[in-house]
């Protein structure tokens, strides 16, 4: 194994035991198998995190900032071979790089039916990362979480049916939904979170509902 930060490795092991939200726990039967790959890696701006903006053409979850991953397929090895595969079909990272420290429990996403696994990695060797993939990929950040913390970059979205969750407005990104739900509990998980603004509220942009409505 690399040399891995104590900080990364102690937050993969509590993130493994993260209580599933009631919303969000898988259904009996039924349902896609996915996952996604949370980075962390050592940037020039401190520790960094991967994420991709969809394209607007997709459709699921057109134009969001997401964790690169996808569906689990036959041939893969369970969710770590999926989400480390579709990391490097989307962004071209070498997953030679990538020393996996564990997974989060099962997600369930209901608008798309998928159960997501999140798989937690750190990027002991860095390479350039770019949309490989630009039917599905706009564009790729490593977003330090200098940026991700700051009470600036923080607040709260209020969707049209009336839920509300964390949000985050970084290197013109705007995370919401389940990539900010994910990124807020592993954030606090990992020592990193500092106070800020929860009564700060924000309506989900009109062209953001239409992309996510698809």
């Amino acid at each position: 194994m690399t040399d891995v930060p104590a900080w990364i490795t102690e937050a993969a092991e509590k993130a493994g035991r993260s209580p599933v939200p009631l919303a969000m726990r898988p259904p009996r039967n039924g349902g896609r198998r996915a996952a996604v790959l949370l980075l962390f890696g050592d940037g020039p701006a401190g520790p960094d995190i991967l994420l991709i903006q969809r394209s607007s053409t997709g459709r699921n979850h057109a134009g969001q900032p997401a964790f690169p991953g996808g569906g689990v397929d036959p041939e893969d090895d369970g969710p770590v071979g999926a989400a480390l595969r579709e990391a490097a079909e989307e962004t071209g990272l070498d997953p030679e790089g990538v020393e996996v420290l564990g997974t989060m429990p099962e997600l369930y996403l209901s608008h798309s039916d998928n159960r997501v696994t999140p798989v937690i990695g750190w990027w002991h060797t860095p390479c350039a990362v770019h949309a490989a993939s630009p039917d599905e990929v706009e564009s790729v950040e490593r977003v330090p979480v200098a940026e991700l913390v700051d009470p600036a970059n923080r607040f709260k979205l209020r969707h049209p049916s009336g839920f509300l969750g964390p949000a985050f407005r970084v290197r013109g990104l705007l995370v919401w939904g389940f990539t900010a739900g994910v990124l807020d509990g592993v954030l606090a998980t990992c020592g990193f979170e500092v106070p800020w603004d929860r009564s700060r509220i924000e309506d989900l942009p009109p062209d953001v509902v239409n992309l996510a409505s698809r």
